[in-house]
């Protein structure tokens, strides 16, 4: 698991900008989704790595015990697909165009549909009633990526918890994406994954002084309950 700890420069950005640490803590449960991104054998499993994040594996325990707390206390749980197709070497050339032809083929081979590199990492537990969303850029939220903001909406979520793979590409992206289509964002520190501590460091402290709020699991698992418990005794 990664080390970290929010440094304080971005403690004091935010306390001076929004005059408390967690600006999201008063989280309405029914209205929040759990977005779990790209946690597949492809990035979790060497032998079929499009991009190997070893880190990945270790915070499959406090993905799972969040989504069982999304799902608990009156929310859904999104699990987000990178998919490479066919149409991925035109519609998204740039990308696999930087990379060197070896690169190329062994991404397209192990995150393309039907690919064991593209299936879910088998110990998540994924339920009948969670969504899977196929994306096609690092954004699940950038425009023609996929259709989980019109999911999201159509459903009356209006909140969304970051976790996955990688914390400074996918996850990053997702969440200031989100933001930026006015949903309340949350990345949570121990149950994203990089490469680095530095890597995971650098996106968690711009992502809080910036962007939204960075909880850590048990704090917001703690927040869920709370305030669901809150909402039923208002019944």
């Amino acid at each position: 698991m990664h080390e970290f700890t929010m440094p304080q420069w971005a403690v004091d950005r935010v306390m001076e900008r929004r005059g408390r640490l967690h600006i999201h803590a008063d989280i309405d449960p029914a209205t929040t989704a759990l977005i779990v991104v790209d946690l597949q054998n492809g990035f979790m499993v060497e032998e079929v790595a499009a991009a190997y994040c070893p880190v990945a594996v270790e915070i499959v325990p406090n993905v799972n015990k969040l989504a069982a707390a999304v799902r608990r206390t009156g929310g859904k749980v999104f699990w987000i697909k990178q998919t490479v197709d066919d149409d991925s070497a035109v519609a998204w050339s740039e990308w696999l165009g930087m990379m060197t032809p070896a690169t190329r083929r062994n991404l397209v081979a192990n995150l393309a549909p039907g690919s064991r590199g593209h299936e879910i990492y088998p110990d998540l537990e994924v339920k009948p009633e969670d969504e899977v969303v196929q994306k096609y850029r690092f954004s699940a939220f950038v425009q023609g990526a996929s259709d989980l903001p019109q999911r999201l909406r159509q459903q009356g979520y209006d909140t969304v918890l970051i976790t996955g793979t990688v914390t400074n590409v996918c996850c990053e992206s997702s969440a200031r994406d989100a933001m930026m289509l006015n949903f309340k964002t949350i990345m949570v520190s121990d149950a994203n994954a990089a490469r680095t501590d530095e890597e995971q460091n650098a996106t968690l402290s711009t992502f809080l002084a910036i962007f939204g709020d960075v909880m850590d699991t048990e704090f917001l698992i703690q927040r869920l309950e709370a305030n669901a418990a809150l909402r039923v005794a208002a019944e």
